[in-house]
């Protein structure tokens, strides 16, 4: 008996299902069928245009902390599927990677279309069908054991044996889904920079620190890495950790909030004896004039101009409160969040259908037999890495091939 899989969003959850269905079941039909002109919007745009295919992290218990939502339910499928397989995935087919130092993979093309171009040939070697254009406008269940879903779209409607849904955060999809019995967890953005308009931000565009520490005052949420200085306040990994980790208490708290930055990862009494100890082996110099832990020129006048030194004043000229300011600016500097500005292309949330309605060894709903999902209509997300990606590849693998399977 053939069937007939469909498979809702052209991304890349939605492609590597179908292809994992169809190489699985070569006698299905399967088709993807995606609302805009265009698939793969999101691989095409990730990384700067590069493609974060995955990260190097190849201990699925290691591997699945990364992700606030769903570290759980994610571990018995990376044991499956993980970043290794990933990498041996594309690379079968022509995709070369190399991982960088943060840990990231991208193909060594540098090149996302690299990527697209092998999910396309693929899909069409395993005869997967792709319709654009054509948006979901309703789904409806089988009545009874034996018959098919029924798929309306703005023309048409089509039958399915199994369905899968990989529509990313798409709220007209969770409403669907929410019409048919299934529970959303409501989205908040998971990835986000902080906005602060602070005077020892200002003009610093683009000057980093490689390791820094921020805390969220009056939450344990902490994070550590590189900070970015941009235009309207801070990112970068640290930041962004911090987002994904605290999505939802800090949109609890509307994105209105302090932190504290400690700019050299040290402890303040450690950097007072350091401040100290340069007052006595550097007196004759400038303070203002010669940066120290490494920061950029620029940023450290700003800090030091925070805790009120003049540009005129020599090491030795240092007073302990000034030097206890300096210590306290560099080690736990206190900055105020007014909002939040979301990468737009990699746009991330925290939310989606509840993880307790499926079944991780096949990522079918245990409400509805025979429909399926992966990405992020699921309440899961990562921190940036390629993380969100390889949770996209993983249950993409599983469920195409839970899916190929016939009944009986």
């Amino acid at each position: 008996m053939s069937q007939t899989i469909i498979i809702i969003g052209g991304g890349a959850a939605g492609f590597f299902t179908a292809i994992r269905a169809a190489e699985c079941d070569p006698n299905a039909q399967v088709i993807i069928l995606e609302k805009s002109k265009d698939v793969l919007g999101k691989v095409k745009v990730s990384g700067g245009g590069r493609c974060n295919l995955t990260h190097a992290c190849f201990i699925p218990r290691e591997l699945s902390k990364f992700y606030p939502r769903g570290e759980k339910e994610l571990l018995g499928p990376f044991n499956r599927f993980a970043c290794g397989d990933t990498i041996d995935w594309f690379e079968k087919r022509g995709v070369s990677t190399k991982i960088e130092e943060d840990g990231r993979m991208f193909p060594t093309s540098d090149d996302s279309q690299t990527v697209i171009d092998c999910l396309w040939s693929a899909a069409r070697k395993a005869g997967v069908k792709v319709y654009t254009n054509t948006p979901l406008k309703n789904i409806k269940a089988p009545t009874q054991a034996g018959k098919t879903w029924a798929i309306e779209t703005n023309n048409q409607t089509l039958h399915a044996h199994k369905v899968m849904l990989a529509t990313g955060s798409a709220p007209s999809m969770w409403d669907l889904l929410a019409k048919l019995g299934h529970q959303i967890v409501p989205p908040v953005p998971s990835l986000f920079t902080f906005n602060i308009k602070d005077p020892r931000l200002s003009d610093l565009l683009g000057v980093s620190v490689p390791l820094a520490e921020v805390q969220v005052e009056g939450q344990k949420l902490r994070s550590s890495g590189p900070l970015l200085i941009t235009h309207w306040g801070l990112s970068g990994p640290a930041i962004l950790k911090l987002s994904a980790w605290g999505a939802r208490e800090l949109a609890a708290l509307n994105y209105r909030f302090e932190v504290r930055v400690n700019w050299i990862m040290s402890k303040l009494e450690s950097t007072r004896e350091d401040l100290e100890a340069l007052k006595q082996e550097d007196g004759r110099k400038m303070v203002m004039a010669n940066a120290q832990f490494g920061l950029a020129n620029r940023l450290w006048k700003r800090l030091v101009q925070a805790a009120g030194i003049r540009e005129e004043k020599r090491w030795a000229d240092l007073s302990k409160k000034e030097i206890q300011a300096l210590a306290e600016e560099l080690t736990q500097g206190r900055f105020q969040v007014n909002g939040k500005s979301t990468f737009k292309e990699e746009f991330v949330t925290a939310g989606g259908v509840d993880l307790k309605e499926v079944d991780f060894k096949t990522f079918e709903s245990k409400l509805f037999p025979g429909l399926f999902f992966a990405g992020e209509v699921l309440n899961i997300d990562a921190i940036t890495g390629g993380f969100n990606f390889q949770a996209a590849w993983t249950g993409g693998w599983i469920a195409g091939e839970a899916m190929a399977k016939l009944e009986g």
